[in-house]
């Protein structure tokens, strides 16, 4: 067997599911993370599995087998773990079986829709960069105006306010005297670019759905529930590099074959935690 060549340390604490690694990298900063006995000060680090790795004080735990989840993210919550103005967040709201994850990319507190979360903070970086050319589909409900001939000139990218905005399709799908609804797909997802790029042509966005992610879709959940995509379903639906670089990263649950899959658990949240 190969040795395991050394990594960064960002991208080790990342695959162990406790955070991001943009994150990671803060925790470094912050002197939260040592490694055999030596506070870090900075990312710039590699190790491997002879290295002793502290956070908090605490060890390191192994990583566990990658999982992802399909969940219907309802309005009304942040997609933060802790929000300095108190508002209720979509990690308070899961199910506590789900243990610690993170979200492949964001949803805002007025946006609805399918949100995907893993327990790989490694997986979500790849999930979400823009080379991977997963579309992002969306049903958004317009007041305004609609100009059709603009919405076709999204295709070709737009910049507002100094920011760069890569290929937009939009539709108008239907129309009444006060609303409008469109489909929007994009690949890029910059922060509220919909809703910014939407008011640059003076149309005030009042709902947003996120219909899928890649190949990833909402179908009929039920909002705030959560469903695992099941391990041998999400090894086909990445690409085989991203399959063998995760077979490598995230040892057995992957490199083996697995038995026949369990069945899809839809879980909904308790009357008492809605």
């Amino acid at each position: 067997m190969t040795e395991q060549k050394p990594e960064r340390i960002a991208k080790v604490l990342a695959r162990a599911g406790l955070c991001s690694r943009r994150e990671a990298e803060r925790w470094i900063e912050a002197g939260r993370v040592q490694v055999d006995g030596r506070t870090l000060d900075s990312p710039a680090f590699t190790v491997d599995k002879k290295n002793i790795i502290m956070v908090d004080g605490k060890p390191l735990a192994e990583p566990q087998e990658t999982r992802l989840w399909r969940y219907h993210k309802p309005t009304g919550l942040v997609t933060t773990h802790k929000d300095p103005q108190g508002r209720p967040t979509v990690f308070e709201r899961l199910p506590k079986e789900l243990g610690r994850v993170i979200s492949i990319g964001r949803l805002d507190l007025n946006s609805e829709g399918l949100l995907l979360l893993t327990n790989d903070g490694e997986l979500a970086r790849r999930m979400e960069m823009p080379a991977t050319g997963w579309l992002r589909r969306y049903r958004v409900r317009v007041r305004g105006t609609v100009d059709e001939e603009k919405l076709k000139k999204l295709k070709d990218g737009i910049t507002i306010a100094g920011v760069n905005y890569g290929s937009i399709d939009a539709v108008l799908d239907s129309k009444t005297r006060t609303n409008a609804w469109l489909s929007v797909s994009l690949s890029e997802g910059k922060n509220r670019e919909i809703r910014k790029v939407m008011e640059h042509m003076d149309l005030n966005v009042n709902r947003l759905i996120r219909l899928s992610y890649g190949p990833y879709h909402l179908d009929k959940m039920t909002r705030g529930a959560v469903q695992e995509v099941s391990a041998k379903m999400l090894r086909n639906q990445l690409s085989d590099d991203d399959a063998k670089t995760a077979g490598k990263s995230r040892g057995k649950g992957w490199a083996k074959a697995k038995k026949a899959p369990k069945k899809k658990r839809t879980l909904s949240l308790s009357k008492s935690r809605k």
